[in-house]
């Protein structure tokens, strides 16, 4: 069907793709026919479709209208515009330009505006790179641990950890020789429902969860919590909320004028955000789940029903405003606290790649998102199914029409107490799997992103934020995307178990400069379980091999790999000596260490589980209730846990091999 599939490439959706085993894929036409529906392009008849591509034809031409990108130093193209223009640089300079097709070259970074008769262009001029690791410590390797906030501890009884753990867990990684520490995302969760926790379902991007602020930073009371080694979320958000209610009735006068300046600098979509949340829990204790459950009177965010709610329920939408501002507070006190520890860059932020539909975000600008599709991955030798991750994203046609807002609000969100960002899944920048609510997996298409534009994007705020940029980039990459990342200097991500050659390692020194070295992510076995096989114990236990192998199949050929890696690392001078038996896993450990320490990355990034030796993972993707996923506390607080000789000697190892 030519019609259908010409209106699908005018849409942006890749008919034809290629899977993480190397096969060539098409999208059947029923599932483009889905997809399109959702974006709002009828395709079930030659008129509708003839409708369609005369829609999009239009919808393009107004947003190149609206948005243009470029690079320093080089001539913008700007299609159908000549004459003579205005150029307004951000910071006020006015200067008189003359166009053919093309605006002369602009020799300052930066969101300028182009007016050319009754037009107004916004232009985003973008530096050769992002901001890179040698700016922040020339001539040095850095390395960091990757944490999940609520798993750490301190010297307080916390039901799970908050931004007060963490400024206490940078300094005392910065005295032991850290540059960095990566951090779970932070975006704002639904406080009301303490079912959801995941870090990775954010309700709005935009803003901080308030459960992990610490009304201690500010001199008021914090309250004492259970603190079991697996958090009970039931239990222990509802308690926290409680703190953080005692803490808002105590402010000081000192506090009440701080949270209104900051009210009035976050402005309305700040507003926005308090009175969803309020709204939340007043609709969640009825049972609705998102804001699709409310009355529909509730749907408008500037709607009558909305604004009395607010001003009958004040003081609650003032609660959520006041735990705002001691969110952000909190956050800008852990990454005062890494970098006055003496570490180079502090915090690296993580961007989740999308967000709940039935959140904030999603409540107050649904014109930003792409409403009705969920982002997931296509079926593949590891997923037969594919995944839905049921939540949303962007719009790409959005973002050219609204001059990429969203996309920089968020970025800079991101970069606010911060220096350095984790993109998940970074080639959503370039394309994304996306699904017809209430569909499988299977009848989704790829969608594609005005990737330069949005590399664009991220080196100016990189640069304005002196941030680093790091792209996850593994799975099934799609083609051009790593050169064009690597081009404007984000670092891709290097992890120890993917870099193999059968079953051994590939060298230290086959790692690539530019990308950041990992001995694993919260995703994968830490080393000490993957050594003891703990990853195995997980698969067949819970029936989720994929494979006919037999589990005696599988230890044999862990057995192989353990030989492997050890003699990998033997081979580069880490180890030394007989490889240590399943259950030995401190010496792999160490090697494993001091194997990505000495590559030639910029930066290496290890989970904290790995620097303290655990054997069990903080996360086990495609579960749920079968494993305690983003439960997981540390055995004791970070000071104590470095003192120990065992983790003492791990981060002797790999401050040394940074150094080597």
């Amino acid at each position: 069907m030519s019609g259908l599939h010409d209106l699908a490439r005018a849409a942006g959706l890749q008919i034809d793709w290629t899977d993480a085993g190397g096969q060539a894929q098409r999208v059947t036409d029923e599932a483009l026919a889905g997809v399109l529906d959702a974006l709002g392009y009828r395709s079930d008849s030659e008129a509708a479709i003839a409708d369609a591509q005369a829609r999009i034809v239009a919808e393009r031409r107004d947003q190149a209208a609206a948005f243009v990108s470029g690079d320093v130093g080089t001539g913008i193209a700007i299609d159908g515009v000549s004459g003579e223009g205005e150029l307004i640089l951000d910071d006020g300079e006015h200067r008189a330009v003359s166009i053919d097709g093309e605006l002369p070259a602009i020799d300052r970074p930066g969101y300028h505006r182009l007016v050319v008769g009754d037009r107004t262009i916004t232009v985003a001029v973008a530096p050769a790179r992002c901001f890179m690791v040698g700016d922040a410590a020339p001539g040095r390797k850095l390395w960091g641990p990757a944490v999940q906030i609520p798993a750490l501890r301190d010297h307080r009884a916390t039901a799970f950890g908050d931004f007060g753990t963490l400024a206490r867990t940078a300094a005392v990684f910065g005295a032991s020789g850290a540059d960095a520490i990566g951090i779970s995302p932070v975006h704002a969760l639904f406080p009301a429902d303490p079912g959801r926790f995941s870090p990775y379902a954010p309700s709005s991007r935009l803003f901080l969860n308030i459960l992990l602020a610490d009304p201690a930073i500010v001199g008021l009371p914090a309250g004492e919590e259970a603190a079991p080694d697996m958090i009970d979320w039931a239990a222990a958000i509802p308690q926290r909320l409680t703190h953080l209610r005692t803490a808002f009735e105590g402010r000081t006068d000192a506090i009440r004028d701080a949270v209104a300046a900051f009210v009035a600098e976050g402005g309305e979509e700040l507003v926005r955000h308090a009175r969803f949340d309020a709204l939340h829990a007043h609709f969640f204790a009825d049972g609705a789940y998102g804001w699709q459950d409310w009355p529909a009177a509730f749907h408008d965010p500037a709607g009558e029903a909305v604004v009395a709610f607010a001003r009958e329920q004040s003081e609650e939408v003032n609660f959520y405003l006041f735990c705002q501002w001691l969110a952000d507070r909190s956050l800008s006190e852990a990454q005062k606290a890494g970098k006055d520890a003496g570490m180079a860059l502090g915090l690296i932020a993580d961007l989740a790649v999308g967000m709940d539909a039935g959140g904030s975000h999603a409540w107050s600008r649904p014109q930003d998102l792409i409403t009705g599709l969920s982002i997931g991955a296509p079926p593949d030798l590891l997923g037969p199914e594919g995944q839905n991750w049921g939540i949303t994203g962007f719009s790409p046609g959005a973002l050219r029409r609204l001059g990429f807002e969203p996309f920089i609000a968020t970025i800079r969100a991101a970069l606010r107490h911060a220096g350095g960002i984790r993109i998940d899944h970074a080639m959503g920048l370039q394309r994304l799997w996306v699904v017809p609510d209430g569909k499988p997996a299977s009848e989704g298409a790829y969608l594609s992103y005005p990737i330069d534009d949005m590399l664009r994007v991220l080196a100016i705020e990189s640069q304005a934020a002196q941030a680093i940029v790091i792209g996850e980039d593994l799975g099934t990459v799609p083609e051009g995307f790593r050169p064009k990342a690597d081009a404007r200097g984000t670092l891709g991500m290097r992890v120890m178990p993917f870099e193999t050659e059968g079953d051994r390692l590939k060298s230290p020194a086959s790692y690539d400069a530019q990308a950041a070295a990992m001995t694993g992510t919260h995703d994968l076995p830490t080393i000490a379980g993957w050594w003891r096989g703990r990853d195995l114990d997980l698969i067949y236990d819970l029936g989720r091999a994929t494979r006919k192998e037999s589990r005696a199949h599988a230890d044999a050929q862990r057995a192989r790999e353990r030989t492997g890696w050890w003699d990998s690392f033997t081979d580069a001078g880490i180890a030394s000596g007989a490889q240590p038996a399943p259950d030995d896993g401190g010496a792999v450990v160490d090697a494993a260490l001091g194997f990505v320490g000495r590559t030639p990355c910029a930066i290496a990034i290890v989970p904290m589980e790995d620097v303290v030796g655990l054997i069990e993972q903080p996360n086990l993707p495609g579960t749920t209730d079968e494993h305690p996923n983003w439960r997981r506390r540390m055995p004791n607080d970070t000071a104590t846990l470095l003192a120990h000789d065992d983790v003492a000697a791990h981060v002797a190892t790999i401050n040394e091999a940074r150094t080597a």
